[in-house]
């Protein structure tokens, strides 16, 4: 754990001395066809990942590949514009690498977004959900191995991983804008095929009303290090199985960015009230 330490020194040494004395409060993963969000900061300063050391670069299509500090609702943000997945070719301890570097940086407050496949039939392409639970099926962990004792315990809680004050909030919010906003189970596939339709009718037995590729490894380590997290996905599409339309990556990005004034409106307002 050494290693990882060192390294997480080395990162957090560097983006302190580009952002200076003031860190940001609340982190924020945004996800495929959502990182627009991260335009609408004001005093910015961008840095590329490939200019962070040990950073990995994004390779997923719409994710630009940056972090974005500024300011939006009142607060100091850092903005993930792009994030990592294992089906990148990524490791999962270099999947959720940004997460521990914005703990070693003391910020304890998360937001992660994603693109989902929407496996539940009474709702919409162009849904918000947000995040009350996780499945994952698949064998591994992030923090397979020697525990990152600095950083959290060995064996820790997930029975409140996506922290049920800042989703209380987060449904207020949504009402007082009219916007409907789903509440369900995020189920993680690790791609980058999408799921057969009978992997999906599984899942949907199983109670998952949504299913992606990313989030969960990054929802693990925050709940190992204690971070307030709340999680929301955008429907972009609707499993397979469920219609009969072919799946493809160009209709989740168009359809992050078909949602995106609602996305927009409802993180300002929750960044604002974030307490």
């Amino acid at each position: 754990m050494s290693d990882l330490k060192e390294r997480l020194n080395a990162t957090v040494a560097y983006l302190q001395d580009k952002i200076g004395d003031n860190i940001p409060e609340i982190a924020l993963v945004l996800g495929s066809g959502l990182g627009d969000f991260g335009d609408e900061l004001r005093d910015v300063i961008t840095i590329p990942y490939k200019d962070i050391p040990h950073f990995p670069v994004s390779t997923a299509p719409g994710h630009k590949s940056r972090l974005i500090i500024g300011n939006i609702g009142g607060k100091r943000v850092v903005c993930m514009q792009g994030r990592f997945h294992y089906y990148e070719g990524y490791s999962l301890q270099e999947v959720v690498y940004p997460i521990q570097t914005f703990k070693m940086l003391h910020i304890n407050n998360l937001v992660l977004t994603n693109a989902a496949g929407c496996t539940n039939e009474a709702w919409n392409v162009g849904d918000l959900m947000l995040i009350t639970d996780h499945l994952k099926l698949q064998m591994g962990s992030p923090l397979r191995g020697e525990n990152p004792d600095f950083l959290g315990p060995r064996f820790f809680d997930m029975g409140n991983t996506y922290d049920s004050d800042l989703r209380s909030l987060t449904l207020n919010i949504a009402k007082k804008q009219g916007l409907t906003l789903r509440e369900g189970v995020y189920a993680y596939s690790t791609g980058p095929n999408f799921e057969t339709p009978a992997e999906v009718r599984a899942y949907r037995m199983l109670g998952a009303d949504a299913v992606g590729m990313s989030t969960v490894p990054e929802a693990i380590v925050a709940s190992h290090m204690g971070l307030r997290t709340v999680g929301i996905s955008c429907m972009t599409n609707m499993a397979a199985g469920i219609g009969d339309s072919k799946l493809d990556q160009d209709e989740v990005i168009v359809a992050g960015k078909k949602v995106k004034p609602q996305f927009t409106a409802l993180l300002t307002s929750l960044i604002a009230e974030w307490k």
